[in-house]
């Protein structure tokens, strides 16, 4: 639902800047009330997720032309539900974003996506399916490049904990580059009961572990499966290993044994895909 445009600041200095630009707001207030979203792909992803609640349009001159050729790409009802667009100068989204975010001319103040629930999106899961479990991974930058992967390589959800992963942010979205609208993002208080759940809904776990014996795509691989990550310096906990039904590692080469999480991650979706088709051929 679209909100009021702010008031113009009193006085001489905002009747010139109301007559400059009618639409554009009084600095500092295009970003109140919401998260925030910025950077072209993010932004288009987001207006196009009819699951999204866009509060909040924002754009320069330059960038306006974009913006409408994101809305153009929706259906009307989608359309519908958006807010006008709002002009404002870069100097105005710089302020209201991070200080190193690169907006590119658009930005977004939403509301975090609905929660989902994971015992009911096993029972409406696909097969084959292919997730992702992320057991403390906390860098939102990390998350945000895991999530980009899993929706270039078609990855069903990522299960994530409620704790000790990132928050939505527009951080974790300009680097999920609109992953973050694309893949469900399913978050659970007790991962340990997740993994019992996948488990009783016929999903395999594969852990990634760089001291593993055996590769990753060394063996058939599952149709209904899910590929369970654990944090860089620490790798998976004592119990989610315990709770995988494999241990694998990448073909990496000495000296180097093993990669960023989000490199990993890249490499662990394309093999496990290649291995479905490659199964169920």
């Amino acid at each position: 639902m679209s909100k009021s445009r702010p008031p113009q600041r009193p006085g001489p200095r905002g009747q010139r800047r109301s007559q400059r630009s009618g639409n554009r707001p009084a600095g500092g207030k295009i970003a109140d009330g919401g998260n925030l979203i910025w950077g072209r792909h993010a932004v288009a992803a987001a207006l196009a997720n009819r699951h999204r609640q866009i509060l909040r349009i924002a754009a320069t001159a330059e960038a306006e032309a974009s913006i409408q050729d994101m809305l153009a790409t929706l259906t009307a009802d989608r359309r519908q539900q958006l807010p006008p667009v709002i002009r404002a100068d870069r100097d105005q989204l710089a302020d209201a974003c991070p200080a190193d975010a690169i907006h590119q001319g658009v930005l977004l103040t939403v509301q975090p996506l609905p929660g989902l629930d994971l015992g009911h999106f096993l029972e409406n899961a696909p097969t084959p399916l292919l997730l992702l479990v992320l057991d403390q991974i906390t860098d939102p930058r990390n998350v945000g490049a895991i999530l980009r992967s899993a929706a270039a390589f078609g990855v069903d959800g990522v299960i994530a904990q409620d704790r000790h992963a990132p928050p939505e942010s527009g951080t974790l979205a300009r680097a999920a580059s609109g992953g973050l609208d694309v893949v469900p993002l399913i978050r659970v208080g007790n991962l340990a009961r997740a993994l019992e759940q996948m488990k009783e809904a016929g999903v395999w776990l594969h852990g990634l572990d760089s001291d593993a014996a055996e590769s990753l795509g060394a063996q058939p691989t599952p149709a209904r499966l899910a590929l369970v990550l654990g944090a860089e310096d620490s790798g998976l906990r004592r119990l989610t290993r315990e709770a995988c039904d494999a241990l694998l590692r990448l073909p990496t080469q000495p000296p180097i044994a093993s990669l960023n999480v989000s490199n990993a991650a890249a490499i662990a979706i394309f093999t496990a895909r290649q291995g479905q088709r490659t199964t169920a051929a």
